[in-house]
């Protein structure tokens, strides 16, 4: 194992939860129940239920993908704590900048949570009242993707939501706008478009609302320095300072995810091992198209924990 300042955490944002999410935890670490305890106390349904039986389409939906996903992760995060293994920094994408605030110490477990859970709220209140969408275009670079948004905006406001790797950045926006984005996608070559089964246009103009309210929660919400860098999602830099850490969650909101920049960022600083922690596989895949030649684990299952203690 490489040493800690050369590691960094990932944490999954929405897209990578799971039924059955966390229950080999859950059923191995007596210490896991009260990490559900925990969240339950600040939770208004039984986390547990959706996390290991689903349905899947309730557990698709924000308010519970979100809580689920960010109790998996810290709650894999302390294990791997216990075995004193830990990051010299951390990123998360969109919803998984909470966790890796979290783990840097920047906030509580209890604070982290709260703030999820109100965050979900507001977003999924804010899609309702501003319906849109979101897309994947696969095979054209962000430049092009950028340039069609913009050509876009005449039918409807789209802008690129999250660079996720060279070759595939998502869209957000009114449905009108998306969909001319897709058809101009097409028209330029993309080898895909993917239409998101998402409830609303997150990290795009249509999420105003959502950051206001949000900046209200942020503003009443206890804050630490974090103890080492977390890379925000708006900057695509490190961040420790508390002064700058609300106002770059609440911008989260309509801002776009520079995910392809903050892995180069972090391997340009020393990072030569990255950790996905929590649920799924999706960050490791992007890792791998951003740069082929770093090492990336994934830690969400119990056989994983195992297999990076050994």
């Amino acid at each position: 194992m490489a040493e800690s300042k050369s590691i960094a955490f990932l944490f999954p944002g929405q897209g990578s939860q799971a039924v059955g999410m966390g229950k080999d935890f859950y059923d191995r670490y007596p210490k896991v129940k009260e990490w559900f305890d925990r969240a339950e106390t600040v939770l208004d349904f039984d986390l547990r239920e959706i996390c290991f039986n689903g349905p899947e389409e309730k557990l698709k939906q924000t308010r519970f993908t979100q809580p689920a996903l960010f109790v998996q992760s810290s709650l894999v995060t302390a294990l791997l704590a216990e075995k004193e293994i830990g990051p010299g920094a951390v990123a998360g994408h969109s919803l998984g900048e909470l966790s890796a605030l979290a783990c840097a110490g920047a906030m509580s477990f209890e604070n982290g949570l709260q703030l999820v859970r109100e965050r979900a709220r507001v977003m999924q209140e804010t899609a309702v009242k501003h319906p849109g969408m979101m897309a994947a275009i696969i095979g054209l670079s962000s430049e092009e993707v950028s340039a069609v948004c913009q050509e876009s905006n005449a039918s409807g406001v789209v802008v690129p939501a999250n660079f996720n790797s060279p070759e595939q950045t998502v869209i957000s926006g009114s449905k009108e706008g998306v969909a001319k984005a897709i058809e101009l996608s097409k028209a330029r070559g993309a080898k895909r478009t993917i239409e998101l089964a998402v409830s609303g246009a997150f990290h795009s103009p249509l999420m105003q609302d959502a950051q206001d309210r949000f900046q209200q929660v942020l503003a009443k919400t206890e804050f630490q320095n974090a103890r080492i860098p977390v890379y925000s999602n708006v900057t695509a830099g490190p961040v420790t300072a508390v002064s700058e850490i609300p106002q770059l969650l609440a911008m989260q909101l309509t801002h776009s995810v520079r995910w392809v920049e903050t892995i180069r960022n972090m391997i340009r600083d020393g990072i030569r091992l990255f950790i996905e922690v929590g649920s799924g596989k999706v960050l490791s895949g992007l890792v791998k198209r951003i740069a082929p030649d770093v090492e990336i684990r994934t830690c969400g299952t119990v056989e994983e924990l195992n297999a990076i203690l050994s």
